[in-house]
C-alpha cells in the first residue's frame, strides 16, 4: 500500500472507528510530515472545519469540510507535497443543498485546475479496471439528450486527452482507441440512425490522420468481450452506461474512476456514498485501495519511474 495521509476531521474519524469497533491508532500531522507516521498509524491532517458524525445522515453542515478537504488536497499537489489526489466519494445532493454550484465533484476539480495553471480545463472521466478501460463521451445527461448534444468535437477532445494521457500516466507509447457506435450495430449503415456516420465516424478518420490509433464506429455489443478487448486499450463510449455497465461489470469491486485531462493526478473508488450501510463496519474497502495504488502507479509513470 503506497503511503498517504488523511485530510479530515480527527475527531469525526476516531468517532467512526468506535462505532463500527475498530481499534484505528490516529496520528494529527502537517502534510510534509504525515507520511512519516504511515507506518503505525492513519496520519491525518487536521481541517479547520468541524464535522457531524451522524453514519449514513447527509448534513449540509458537513459542506464547509468537505470543499475545504478538495481545496487542500489540490493546493498540496501543486505544492508537490502529495504526487496525487485520492477522493472519495461525495454527496453532491448535500452540496447542492449548502449552494454548491458546480454539477460535481470533477466540475469542481476542473474549475481548481483552471485556477491552479490559468487555462482551460477539460475533465475526462475513465473507469479503469484490470480488464477495461472505458471512457465516456456524454456523461450525466438524459439518454434522450445524447444524440443531440455528441458531436465530432467532443469525440476528438475526449480521445485526444485520453491519449495523451495514456501516455504521460500510464506508460502506453502508441495507446490504442477503441470508439463505439452510438447506435445499435453502430447505425447498421445507415437504417439505424445516422450520427455513426456523420458524428462518430469522422472523428475516426481525423484521429487517424493525427497518427493516433484509432479504429470504429464499432458495434458496441460486440466489443466487450474478451477477444475484442486485446485489440485496444480504451474503449471511448458515446454515452454513461455505455461505459460504465460493461466496466463494472468486469470489476466492480476493483474499478477505479480516473479523472484525465487535469494538471494533477486523480483517481476515487468506483462507486458512491453507500448511505444505507454506512457505520456498520460492512463496506468492502477494495475500489478505495485499487484507486490508492493506481494513483501511486500513475504518479511514478509521470516521474519517468519503472
Amino acid at each position: 500500500m503506497p503511503p498517504f495521509y488523511l485530510l479530515a476531521d480527527p475527531d469525526q474519524i476516531a468517532a467512526r472507528a468506535r462505532i463500527i469497533g475498530k481499534a484505528l491508532p490516529i496520528e494529527v500531522s502537517t502534510a510534509a510530515s504525515a507520511t512519516n507516521s504511515f507506518e503505525r498509524a492513519l496520519p491525518i491532517v487536521a481541517l479547520s472545519q468541524s464535522v457531524v458524525e451522524r453514519p449514513g445522515k447527509p448534513d449540509t453542515g458537513n459542506a464547509p469540510a468537505i470543499i475545504e478537504a478538495i481545496d487542500r488536497a489540490v493546493a498540496d499537489t501543486k505544492a508537490g507535497v502529495a504526487a496525487a489526489l485520492v477522493t472519495n466519494p461525495i454527496a453532491k445532493k448535500t452540496l447542492y443543498d449548502a449552494g454548491f454550484r458546480y454539477p460535481g465533484h470533477t466540475e469542481y476539480l476542473g474549475h481548481l485546475a483552471e485556477e491552479m495553471t490559468g487555462e482551460p480545463a477539460t475533465p475526462i472521466m475513465m473507469i479503469a479496471g484490470p480488464e477495461l478501460r472505458t471512457v465516456p463521451v456524454t456523461i450525466h445527461i438524459p439518454l434522450s439528450e445524447v444524440p443531440r448534444q455528441l458531436t465530432t468535437a467532443m469525440i476528438l477532445t475526449a480521445a485526444r486527452i485520453t491519449a495523451r494521457d495514456l501516455t504521460r500516466r500510464f506508460g502506453i507509447e502508441h495507446p490504442r482507441l477503441a470508439i463505439a457506435g452510438l447506435n445499435p450495430h453502430a447505425g447498421e449503415g445507415g437504417s439505424m440512425g445516422k450520427e455513426d456516420a456523420e458524428i462518430v465516424a469522422p472523428a475516426v478518420e481525423a484521429l487517424r490522420r493525427e497518427g493516433i490509433d484509432a479504429i470504429g464506429p464499432l458495434p458496441a455489443d460486440t466489443m466487450f468481450h474478451a477477444a475484442a478487448r486485446k485489440k485496444y486499450d480504451v474503449a471511448l463510449c458515446m454515452y454513461h452506461d455505455q461505459a460504465l455497465i460493461p466496466a463494472k461489470t468486469l470489476g466492480f469491486d476493483d474499478a477505479v474512476n480516473v479523472t484525465l485531462g487535469l494538471p494533477f493526478i486523480r483517481t476515487s473508488p468506483d462507486h458512491g456514498t453507500a448511505f444505507d450501510i454506512a457505520g456498520r463496519g460492512v463496506a468492502r474497502p477494495d475500489s478505495l485501495i485499487a484507486a490508492l495504488k493506481l494513483a501511486r502507479f500513475m504518479a511514478d509513470r509521470q516521474a519517468g519511474q519503472p
